[in-house]
């Protein structure tokens, strides 16, 4: 046996019999070493002291300044499309404001294959001198995210965002030349923004009388933006986006200088404005409970029953009283002696009571006429409907879907349909798949109008539909506005607006297919009227030519549908009008269905194309060799029965 295993310190039935060791004080014993670690791993530790001293708050500019994929910046071209998208949306909302039918001018200008500069101006109130940079130096700053009414923008992030992402990738800063009336001069005000206080710092101020012909109407504001970009033509490009805003927005007028110094104009189809909308208070079914604490906090009112009353839309004296008794409180109460749990009582109460819907003057829709002008404008098709759904509300916002569909036409058979997205007559050129409105249109059922759909995809055809939402707060997706959040009320309004949509064109396609089924049975009997004709002649002795004139008016009787021609709402033209008795069961009296004749099918080509093809209705019918067969079949059974 080893002696390393025979001393007593290893055995462990001596370990108890063994002197215990005394601890080593020294230099090198452990309790040195234990101290050692401790003071390296407390220099390496960080005291509350040490973080606190480096904690600081962060501005929205630094953050979104390293988050700018946020706001739409993720990549050079996505870059340019935000930045004509924000200033263009700002020019059409200072326009309706004021009053004036927009002018737009868009330039985007080569620099180098990387840089481009960005030019917008507008026939707007201008801009006075003291909010300047303000508007377009300092991120979360506007007058639209506490007003209950609908505008394109809602943060006030968009144009100043993208001044700053110019001055990241360029240095350089934002022009503004702003005009108020014919009688003050231009104001040029040269701006940037200092993105660690989110503060704008102004590098030049001066009066420029010189710049006065830009405006010709005395008044308006332009706006250069230098960036780094990348410019393509096609989908989600800036030339798709103003051809949409042109549809969704045909009271504008707006001019475009492409990259290659192509003038692309835009103009105006509608010269009436839309109905300029009102702003709204807040509805109580759609608050929280902490929200509703903070309204009580910051009201002028100092009693309940006044509170709200002045404070909410839809609520009427006769209600306030009756919220009032159901949290056990009377109008009188006084606002400071309210308890957290008096609030919940008032909470709770206020979505026991019935109230009426929001009101709906807050919005301004597009309409039925409208939409099919922009349609008609931009989409080269035969036929076109509308739909506009009654308003709606979501968490006490209300909102109203509009739908508008064009077929045929120029539009691609075999592709599948194209989806137009709109918010406040803003185009939603990103994120499809995650927004609600292309949801809705999978969801729709187009097979039952006469349409394909494979499983879980949009229908094919030659088809564009258009979805816009109207509302007082959209609900985006993200800060960038690119997709409709999922909501159950949205979804459900879409999918009942294209539904409509799709019931008149289901009507249109069936009465196209009669109508082309009986040209293609005239076809038929003009085919062979001439032969027939002269065989009778060839027996009765009767002139070929008479009995080809009787049987050819028997054949255009037979198949008079096929020299009917539909209105531009659909109707036969001759048959007189019938009102049905189903609102959407029949194109009758329909404002909303346009049908343009020179762009529908002829039936003639349709049957040279068949001629062609060899594919005619009597070679489809069964042939004579399947006759046969039976026949045969038959007879072999006979014999089988004999020779049993």
């Amino acid at each position: 046996m080893s002696t390393l295993f025979a001393t007593p310190e290893a055995d462990p039935k001596h370990a108890e019999d063994m002197p215990k060791k005394k601890r080593t004080t020294g230099a090198n014993g452990p309790a040195a070493r234990n101290s050692t670690r401790k003071g390296k791993a407390a220099k390496g530790r960080a005291t509350a002291e040490s973080m606190a001293a480096m904690q600081r708050d962060i501005s929205v500019s630094e953050f979104f300044a390293k988050n700018r994929h946020l706001l739409g910046f993720d990549n050079p071209r996505k870059a340019m499309l935000t930045t004509v998208k924000e200033a263009v949306d700002n020019a059409l909302d200072a326009c309706e404001e004021a009053g004036i039918l927009p002018e737009i001018f868009v330039k985007v200008l080569p620099l180098s294959e990387t840089r481009f500069k960005i030019t917008i101006r507008d026939n707007g109130p201008g801009i006075v001198r003291s909010q300047i940079e303000n508007i377009f130096g300092k991120l979360l700053y506007g007058s639209k995210f506490h007003r209950m009414k609908m505008s394109r923008g809602q943060q006030g992030i968009g144009i100043s965002a993208a001044g700053m992402y110019g001055l990241m990738t360029t240095g350089k800063p934002v022009l503004i030349i702003s005009k108020t009336s014919k009688r003050k001069p231009a104001h040029e005000v040269l701006l940037k923004i200092d993105t660690q206080k989110n503060k704008p710092v102004v590098v030049s101020d001066t009066e420029h009388p010189e710049d006065d012909p830009l405006f010709t109407d005395g008044r308006g504001t332009q706006v250069e933006i230098e960036l780094e970009g990348k410019y393509l033509k096609g989908r989600q490009s800036i030339d798709e986006y103003l051809e949409q805003t042109a549809i969704a927005n045909p009271h504008a007028a707006i001019t475009y200088v492409t990259p290659a110094n192509e003038t692309i104009e835009f103009p105006r189809t509608v010269d009436e404005l839309p109905e300029e909308p009102k702003e709204i208070k807040p509805h109580p079914k759609g608050i929280e409970l902490g929200t509703l604490l903070q309204m009580m906090e910051r009201t002028d009112a100092t009693q309940l029953g006044a509170f709200l009353q002045n404070d909410f839309c839809r609520v009427s004296l006769a209600k306030a009283n009756e919220i009032s008794e159901k949290a056990k409180l009377t109008n009188r109460t006084w606002l400071k002696t309210i308890t957290h749990d008096d609030a919940e009582r008032i909470f709770k109460a206020i979505q026991e009571v019935k109230l009426t819907s929001p009101p709906t003057n807050c919005l301004a829709p597009i309409g039925s006429k409208a939409l099919l002008a922009g349609l008609l404008k931009e989409v080269k098709a035969e036929f076109y409907t509308a739909s506009t759904r009654p308003p709606a509300v979501y968490r006490g916002n209300p909102f109203q879907i509009e739908v508008g569909i064009a077929f045929g036409g120029d539009l691609p058979n075999e592709d599948h349909a194209r989806v137009i997205r709109f918010a406040n007559r803003v185009p939603l050129l990103y994120q499809q798949s995650a927004c609600s409105s292309f949801k809705a249109v999978l969801e729709a059922g187009w097979k039952n109008y006469g349409l394909g759909q494979p499983k879980g995809s949009l229908p094919v055809g030659p088809l564009v539909v258009m979805i816009h939402m109207a509302s007082v707060w959209v609900p985006f997706t993200s800060e960038s506005k690119e997709a409709i959040a999922d909501y159950d009320e949205i979804r459900k309004e879409m999918k009942l607006a294209l539904q409509e949509c799709g019931r008149k064109l289901g009507i249109y396609l069936r009465r196209r297919k009669r109508m082309q089924h009986e040209s293609e049975r005239r076809g038929i009997f003009e085919r062979y009227i001439g032969e027939i004709a002269r065989s009778c002649e060839a027996i009765t002795g009767t002139s070929a030519k008479d009995i080809y004139e009787a049987l050819l008016k028997q054949a255009e009787e037979k198949t008079a549908k096929a020299d009917q021609e539909l209105d531009e709402e659909g109707n036969f033209v001759g048959r007189k009008k019938k009102k049905s008795s189903s609102p959407n069961g029949s194109l009758d009296r329909d404002d909303d269905v346009v049908i343009v004749e020179d762009r529908l099918p002829r039936a003639e080509e349709e049957d040279e194309a068949d001629d062609a093809a060899g594919t005619g209705l009597f070679e489809k019918e069964t042939p004579a060799p399947k006759r046969k067969k039976k026949v045969v079949r038959k007879k072999k059974k006979k014999v089988l029965r004999k020779k049993r």
